[in-house]
């Protein structure tokens, strides 16, 4: 005959299961709040011993990559070769052609442009779209251009390649590419530079806000330096053409030694 105490027993496992509770974690019961007498603490990591005869790897630096191989170019043609070869930058891997310069080298003005956009990853030259149209009739009305003997200029962009739908540059790419940046204008031996946009500004001189910036003389590259408006930015907005034309004139008037 069943006792009174199984028919206890069974009454609560009956009132669990209508409660939902579908297995059982133990037989003893457990406090889960009790605190013990000792915590036991984490143990720190061991490092591992060093391996006798293995050197340990050193993290790849691209920046001083590219200033050796920058620096160990001595000509235009050298640097050219060496952006060529140089395999660090992501950018490189969607770009068809690294975009050098244009214009004529030793010319005392050299401009400084952002990144090549589409039509200029296709040409393999700087400013060759709708805002390097307008740049050649910038130029020309203070008589200079590209292809002038008598008033030269020389184009190049902070980066070679272009990146991925126009967007804007990275830091880290303008940091790695602004050796060879540096070393191009020393090869091509400006007199004055244009820095032209927002991000060759930040290459440059270490910060943006090109309007704030525009027309003020200042110093790059141990040159002066001026920076403007990039031509794409007064396509988009044609109402700063007034301003870029003063810097026009005030490039032409220290090129006459106004």
């Amino acid at each position: 005959m069943e006792s009174a105490e199984y028919h206890h027993h069974l009454a609560l496992l009956e009132w669990q299961i209508e409660l939902g509770v579908v297995e059982s974690i133990g037989d003893t019961p457990v406090n889960r709040y009790d605190v013990p007498a000792v915590v036991d603490k984490p143990k720190a990591p061991q490092a591992t011993p060093p391996v006798a005869g293995v050197v340990a790897p050193v993290a790849f630096d691209a920046v001083a990559e590219a200033e050796r191989a920058a620096a160990g170019a001595a000509t235009l043609e050298d640097l050219r070769a060496a952006m060529a070869a140089f395999e660090h930058c992501d950018l490189k891997k969607g770009a068809r052609n690294l975009v050098f310069s244009d214009g004529i080298p030793g010319a005392p003005v050299m401009l400084i442009g952002e990144a090549p956009g589409r039509d200029e990853d296709r040409a393999g030259k700087p400013f060759v779209g709708r805002a390097g149209q307008l740049l050649d009739k910038m130029l020309a009305a203070i008589d200079m251009g590209r292809t002038r003997s008598d008033a030269p200029v020389y184009i190049t962009n902070v980066l070679p390649w272009r990146p991925p739908q126009n967007r804007d540059p990275k830091p880290d790419e303008i940091n790695m590419m602004k050796p060879f940046l540096l070393r191009h204008i020393a090869l091509a031996k400006p007199q004055v530079l244009v820095i032209v946009g927002n991000w060759s500004c930040q290459a440059l001189l270490g910060k943006r806000g090109i309007t704030r910036l525009r027309g003020e003389w200042t110093q790059a590259a141990g040159l002066p330096a001026l920076p403007m408006f990039h031509p794409a930015y007064l396509l988009r907005s044609p109402e700063f053409k007034r301003e870029a034309w003063t810097d026009l004139l005030a490039l032409r008037a220290r090129l006459s030694g106004g």
